[in-house]
């Protein structure tokens, strides 16, 4: 995957830049067996940023356009409006607009969506968000009863925390690397009170035992930063101790407004008073 500093890396794209891995990781999500030979082409949008966080990663194989988000958090309901969004500027992008208007149809790779979970919050181990759901109920005017959506977008997601999905990270070990090293991460954190220093011994820990030791040995300098970056404000909340809370929202929303966001859009996600957040601006 070609690096471009408009966009954030988080580590789980970089970590899956190869284009052997996804196929790997896509045969343990669909639970199929594809040979080495079936071409992976990575197609993921540069200069997107999705609430400003990360990058997701979208690649084709076998025919189908596959968009992978890896979400560090909370689950967010509106993934799959998320999902419409970014699958419709990955085709625009593919197609010539002029070609639109042709006569003949247009032939494109069916869609496909996962979501990889990794937050502390219970969640089961798979579950699909529908786009229909998020539809609003319309009142009864009598019109005739559609039996399907008209519009439906499904994301497959999978719970990849360390323990879970066993048969899916069975078959892809670089995915169990990655959860076990993220639940180094959360468990240091917790130890010590301090994210930076949890990463850093997560990162020693996991050299030292053979966990994503490769990676580490090439990247190590770069994950602390990849982190400190892409883990968003429920991550912060979440772990961080209740006398650090207050100032991790300071310093998340001084972030926020440092990259280009709008106070109104900051107090949309962090719920504070938009004179707190001016304040905080200057």
């Amino acid at each position: 995957m070609k690096t471009n500093k408009n966009f954030k890396d988080s580590l789980f794209t970089s970590l899956f830049s190869d284009p052997d891995l996804l196929r790997e990781l896509y045969c343990a999500l669909e639970g199929v067996t594809l040979s080495s030979d079936v071409p992976v082409s990575i197609n993921t949008l540069e200069n997107v940023l999705f609430l400003d966080f990360y990058n997701d990663i979208s690649f084709e194989i076998g025919g189908k356009l596959v968009v992978l988000i890896e979400h560090q958090s909370t689950i967010n309901p509106n993934m799959a409006l998320r999902l419409l969004f970014y699958i419709s500027r990955v085709l625009e992008k593919r197609i010539n607009s002029r070609t639109l208007y042709s006569k003949k149809p247009i032939s494109i790779p069916r869609p496909e969506f996962f979501v990889l979970y990794n937050g502390k919050e219970p969640f089961p181990d798979k579950a699909v968000f529908k786009l229909s759901d998020l539809f609003e109920i319309s009142k009864d005017l009598g019109l005739p009863k559609k039996p399907y959506p008209l519009l439906e977008l499904e994301a497959k997601v999978f719970n990849i925390n360390e323990g879970r999905n066993a048969e899916v990270v069975n078959r892809c070990k670089k995915l169990a690397e990655y959860s076990a090293f993220v639940a180094k991460i959360h468990t240091f954190w917790e130890e010590l009170g301090n994210l930076e220093e949890g990463i850093k011994e997560a990162v020693k820990y996991c050299s030292k035992h053979d966990i994503m030791k490769d990676y580490l040995e090439i990247h190590g300098s770069e994950v602390l930063n990849m982190i400190l970056e892409e883990w968003n404000m429920e991550d912060a909340i979440a772990f961080a101790r209740e006398e650090e809370r207050e100032e991790i929202y300071k310093e998340i929303v001084r972030n926020l407004l440092a990259k280009g966001s709008t106070p109104e859009f900051v107090r949309e996600i962090t719920g504070l008073e938009l004179e707190a957040i001016q304040e905080l601006g200057k």
